[in-house]
């Protein structure tokens, strides 16, 4: 069976999914073809247990409320609904009960006044000045950066969005060069110690930057801690019904502007036909053998899944493509409990509407990511948990919770050589227990366990070697670099008409529609009389040169 659309895209997560509306959006017959059953590959919510909806990936979806993108495509009129989370972090108190700052916990809010009046209990007036100066500083720069992850990662397009960071600013004479480079380029430890005094303080807003991936000790990781500045005007927030509310509002969009999702029949390989020095795309066969012909494909899976699906046909950029995938990310659990997590010295109100940062020193994340390198499961894991039922009925039946508890730095492959399936359960009893210590008799709450593992990850979700960004979020595979210079730029040198979206490409992982939108652009802009030409006066003058 044969079938002919003017794009098709590869993978039905969220980047997918955006591409796929834009496109139809401006006029384009599209079809998006998906391997898994389920819609929305990490962006998905399935019923795990009788009336209990659980998110399959992510939970809390921050960059998105950021990008524009949920506004572009106009998704509340497609049922998207978001719950706020605020506060948007609370990290524990370490002796709850103690008269002094030790039994106060710090509590992260929208607002910026109640934030700094919590780091004063906690941590001292000094801290607190500190932290509104640096939500002032990098509120602005963590502007840019999300501006800079919305388009392109070319050098002119990077200076364009980053250079005005360092202007005068509210009578303030312009930043240095130097000094802008130096805390863009530093690593997260290093800014957190410049700021502040707390450790506390410094351990909270670390585990938060590390939801990247790297620890912040490494270079360039400053910016995902500072991104803590953007949540003052708008937090991270959790779909109503669960994170699959963002991709089935997607699909709907999509479906509105005459467009079509296929689920349970992936892409198999690549249709390319032309001459050897002019090959492009003409379309896809999918896994029940129908061949979807087309001009345009956009793989919004993993880049070696692309390379993979091009087979023979795969340019040297695509064929020599070897990203940093990594040694697996983190075990994730999904507890149906009977009772909320309860912080002594905490309301629920304080605790349990955003991210709880079970973290008090930095030391805790040097271990855990210590033994991750050695190949070995963390003797001190560190939890993030997040219980979004307390906010929204919809998740569980009265009387029923869900907790979803994040440990990072599990990896893949174990050193001894153990079998993921052979510890799982050992390794989630430790992480409960974990949570424990901070929310005494949550271990007794659980009532059924659902474990993550890195080897799930990516049986369940495609996600190679258990990595949930693709491919490392370290300095060296950010921006221009992301996944492989040579395929930095969303498109595929050596066979025109396929465009790379998803984790793998600029921005990387997490929830932010960015590179589904920039490659549905590129694509737009590639069909444009002018540029057709362009390309074609290059073939040409390419095949003289030879």
């Amino acid at each position: 069976m044969t079938s002919a659309v003017e794009a098709v895209v590869v993978g039905a997560g969220h980047n997918g999914l955006v591409a796929a509306c834009h496109l139809a959006r401006a006029g384009l017959r599209v079809e998006v073809v998906e391997r898994d059953e389920v819609l929305g590959g990490a962006v998905s919510t399935v019923e795990r247990w009788p009336g209990v909806r659980v998110d399959r990936g992510s939970s809390a979806h921050v960059i998105i409320r950021h990008s524009g993108v949920v506004e572009e495509l106009e998704l509340e009129r497609f049922g998207l609904r978001y719950v706020d989370c605020d506060p948007w972090g609370f990290a524990p108190a370490p002796r709850p009960g103690d008269p002094g700052p030790d039994g106060r916990p710090l509590v992260f809010s929208v607002d910026l006044d109640a934030t700094c009046a919590s780091i004063a209990a906690a941590c001292g007036e000094s801290d607190a000045r500190a932290y509104r100066r640096f939500v002032q500083v990098w509120g602005p720069r963590s502007a840019a950066v999300v501006r800079a992850f919305g388009d392109r990662p070319t050098m002119g397009r990077l200076v364009r969005h980053l250079w005005p960071v360092g202007a005068p600013r509210a009578g303030q004479p312009r930043t240095p060069g130097g000094e802008i480079a130096t805390d863009f380029l530093g690593s997260g430890d290093a800014l957190l110690d410049r700021w502040f005094g707390s450790e506390r303080l410094k351990a909270a807003l670390a585990w938060f930057g590390a939801q990247s991936g790297p620890p912040m000790s490494e270079p360039g990781t400053a910016a995902m801690v500072a991104w803590v500045a953007l949540l003052h005007e708008v937090p991270p927030g959790h779909p109503v019904g669960g994170s699959g509310g963002l991709t089935q509002a997607l699909a709907a969009r999509l479906a509105a502007d005459g467009g079509r999702v296929t689920l349970g029949d992936g892409a198999a390989r690549l249709l390319v036909d032309g001459p050897p020095d002019a090959r492009r795309i003409a379309g896809v066969e999918t896994t029940s053998g129908r061949r979807i012909t087309a001009p345009v494909v956009v793989a919004a899976c993993h880049v070696l899944a692309t390379r993979e699906l091009a087979g023979d046909d795969a340019p040297p950029a695509l064929a020599d493509a070897d990203p940093p995938v990594g040694n697996g990310f983190g075990l994730v659990l999904r507890a149906l409990t009977d009772a909320l997590p309860a912080y002594p010295g905490a309301t629920a109100a304080e605790s349990l509407q955003g991210l709880q940062l079970l973290c008090t020193d930095r030391a805790q994340l040097a271990r855990a990511h210590g033994d991750w390198l050695a190949g070995e499961l963390p003797r001190e894991p560190v939890p993030l948990a997040m219980s979004f039922s307390a906010s929204d009925p919809t998740l569980a039946p009265p009387g029923q919770h869900v907790v979803t508890i994040w440990g990072q730095w599990y990896p893949y492959t174990l050193a001894d050589g153990s079998d993921w399936d052979a510890v799982a359960d050992t390794a989630a009893a430790q992480l409960v227990r974990a949570v424990d210590r901070f929310a005494p008799g949550f271990a007794d709450s659980v009532q059924r366990l659902h474990v993550q593992t890195p080897l799930s990850l990516e049986r369940e979700l495609g996600l190679r070697r258990g990595n949930v960004m693709h491919v490392e979020m370290g300095l060296a595979s950010m921006f221009g670099f992301r996944p492989t210079p040579a395929l930095a730029g969303h498109r595929v040198p050596g066979l025109a008409g396929l465009y790379l979206a998803g984790a793998s490409t600029h921005p990387g992982g997490g929830v932010s529609g960015n590179s589904g939108r920039t490659a549905a652009r590129l694509v737009l802009a590639d069909r444009r009389p002018a540029a057709r030409l362009r390309a074609e006066v290059g073939r040409r003058f390419r095949a003289a040169r030879r």
